[in-house]
């Protein structure tokens, strides 16, 4: 399935929309025409842009890597950590600009959707840095250091058609669909959609038609084009048998059409699958020609067998004639009555540098002329046995060829069983952050660094909040979330806010934490003072809760159809959380911890574990060495 550019403009509108603020966090390389954006926002999920060189959609899935990249180095070091500031399509082109912002930097990535497709990467004034395929044609070259030049425009530009553009129809010859498709550069659904809408017959000459047919081709022209870019849309998936396509909105007359929720959705299907069967070809190509090269080997050594086998019995054949000659008077290998015999069995005595063999089909077998018949049968017959003991290690051979082949069938279905699609899950904003749900089922974030405690002071603090703060230094910040002032909740985030302290990692236990509201916190230093990065002033009184022990829990956190892993007080853990694991300071490192832990929830809830990356249990344990004392389910209870 190919782009066309009225599809397009709606992808570039929708994306400019969903993507507006975002920065680029990471980049990866899928295949070497396909890449994968992660958008970063400070306050909204994630996004996910795929750019192919078949097209440019958001996506919702991960394909691990099937190849390397050769601009994908590049596109790190010159757009990581830039904004998307700006989405443009050039007329009615399947080409769009991506321009990406910040640090007195600016850089224009191109995607040309035609053809092969390139992706091409350029500075503010449209040099080139880099691109995936250098183009040396008649009308344009493309290669680093040269200027970028789209393509000669073909045609009319869709969106600036007039009825005026369409009357010249009236002058062709053509079929009007023939006419419509070649002139606007549209698929031939959408011709065939046109005509459909205009009940104009599709086959009438171009220079037939009235002009309220041509109006009615107009105005059903211009419908579609407002429908697919302005988002009036009832997308479907079409699956032929050699084919797949989505199309934004219904087509008249199209079979084994599947509804999708959103045009996007339905591009991320059908690209995303795409990508992936191109990448398991790709993979296991290399198998299968070593496949093909040892399937010739085998008919080569099936063959040696039958025809060593068919030597054999020829020469054990000669060897019993030569014995029943003696019968018959003939006692001499030289016997003209002998030669006659030997040739109808399609052997002769022959002589070479003064030495005779007796040659058998094409087998030359070394003999002694003066020796008996009897005696030269016996030197026949150990040669038919040397031939059928060469039969037993061409069979070893083939069998040993047979295990080669079966063993790469098997390795060319695991490297294509390699190349997976994975749903990608929208992170929760708060997941940047240690986060939990209190046993009142309010929010409570906290920092990770100097760089996350700022953050969430800065970022996310409101005023219906409250600030949490251990007495120690190498403390954490703690928001908890409109808590209403909940005892239970603020006493469980001040447990949290002291446990993810220095006090873990040292354990010292009976510290204390304190609560203040947002107005006392003070982001800017007191006059001659300095405050470190992460730190803020307090003003005011505040509100101490002591904390006489040490434990956390890590608890599955259930919402929707995805589970989270999280960490914070054993109370809020055993009521919000799916299953649990309580956890006490010293013992082992984090990394086994995590592993004892993920261990136990997959017994305990089974495949929803496999989805989770030790990674993820590693990432919400507390600085420092801890143990497991519990495992438990979720109380149910209160």
């Amino acid at each position: 399935m190919a782009l066309s550019g009225i599809e397009l403009r709606y992808l570039k509108n929708e994306i400019s929309n969903k993507t507006r603020d975002y920065y680029v966090s990471n980049i990866y390389g899928i295949a070497n025409n396909s890449l994968l954006f992660k958008l970063h926002h400070p306050k909204k999920p994630d996004e996910m842009l795929m750019l192919s060189t078949s097209g440019i959609w958001i996506s919702s899935v991960k394909i691990d890597q099937i190849e390397q990249n050769k601009i994908l180095k590049r596109l790190r070091n010159d757009l990581l950590r830039l904004k998307l500031t700006k989405i443009e399509q050039i007329g009615a082109e399947r080409i769009v600009y991506l321009t990406f912002s910040g640090f007195d930097k600016e850089f224009i990535l191109v995607g040309e959707f035609f053809a092969d497709g390139n992706i091409i990467l350029c500075n503010n004034e449209m040099k080139i840095l880099a691109l995936l395929h250098s183009i040396d044609v008649r009308h344009r070259k493309l290669r680093v250091g040269l200027t970028y030049t789209p393509p000669p425009q073909k045609g009319l530009d869709i969106f600036e058609i007039s009825k005026k553009d369409i009357n010249e129809v009236k002058i062709s010859s053509l079929p009007a669909a023939n006419w419509i498709g070649r002139t606007l550069g549209l698929p031939k659904r959408y011709v065939e959609e046109i005509f459909s809408m205009s009940k104009v017959d599709p086959k009438a000459k171009g220079n037939s038609l009235q002009d309220d047919e041509i109006q009615k081709i107009f105005e059903s022209l211009k419908k579609l084009i407002d429908d697919i870019v302005n988002g009036n849309h009832s997308p479907i998936i079409i699956k032929n048998n050699s084919s797949i396509e989505v199309s934004p909105v219904k087509l008249d007359g199209v079979k084994n059409a599947t509804p999708v929720d959103s045009f996007i959705e339905g591009l991320d299907v059908v690209f995303s699958q795409s990508i992936v069967d191109a990448g398991k070809n790709i993979l296991s190509s290399n198998v299968e020609k070593k496949i093909q090269g040892l399937i010739v080997r085998l008919e080569e050594q099936s063959k040696a067998i039958t025809q060593v086998k068919e030597k054999s019995q020829e020469i054990s054949s000669v060897a019993k004639t030569l014995q029943k000659m003696v019968s018959h008077d003939i006692t001499s290998i030289e016997d003209p009555k002998a030669d006659k015999i030997l040739t109808k069995m399609n052997s002769k005595l022959i002589r070479e540098k003064g030495i005779f063999f007796l040659k058998v089909v094409d087998e030359k077998i070394k003999i002694d002329l003066k020796a008996s018949l009897p005696s030269i049968a016996s030197t026949l017959f150990n040669e038919s046995k040397k031939q059928s003991s060469a039969i037993s290690s061409i069979e070893k051979l083939k069998a040993k060829t047979e295990k080669e082949i079966e063993k790469l069938k098997n390795q060319s279905k695991q490297v294509k069983d390699s190349v997976t699609i994975s749903e990608v899950r929208k992170k929760n904003w708060y997941e940047r952050y240690r986060w939990f749900f209190t046993s009142d089922g309010f929010l409570a974030i906290g920092g990770r660094d100097s760089s996350s405690n700022s953050a969430i002071i800065r970022k996310h603090l409101e005023k219906n909040d409250r600030v949490f703060h251990a007495e120690i230094n190498g403390s954490p910040f703690f928001i908890l979330k409109n808590s209403s002032d909940s005892p239970a909740s603020l006493n469980e985030v001040a447990n949290a806010t002291v446990c993810f302290s220095r006090a873990w990692r040292e354990a010292m236990y009976g510290m204390s934490a304190y609560w203040v509201s947002p107005e006392q916190v003070k982001k800017a230093a007191p006059s001659g003072q300095y405050l470190p990065k992460g730190s803020f002033a307090i003003d005011g009184q505040r509100n101490f809760v002591r904390i006489s022990s040490l434990k956390l829990a890590v608890g599955l956190f259930k919402q929707n159809e995805n589970y989270l892993v999280t960490c914070g007080p054993q109370a809020a853990i055993k009521k919000t959380c799916e299953c649990y694991a309580i956890i006490e300071p010293t013992g082992s490192v984090s990394t086994d911890v995590a592993k004892k832990i993920k261990t136990e929830f997959g017994k305990m809830k089974g495949e929803v574990i496999k989805y989770l990356s030790l990674d993820e249990f590693v990432r919400i344990l507390p600085a420092g060495e801890s143990h497991v004392i519990e495992f438990g389910m979720k109380d149910d209870s209160g």
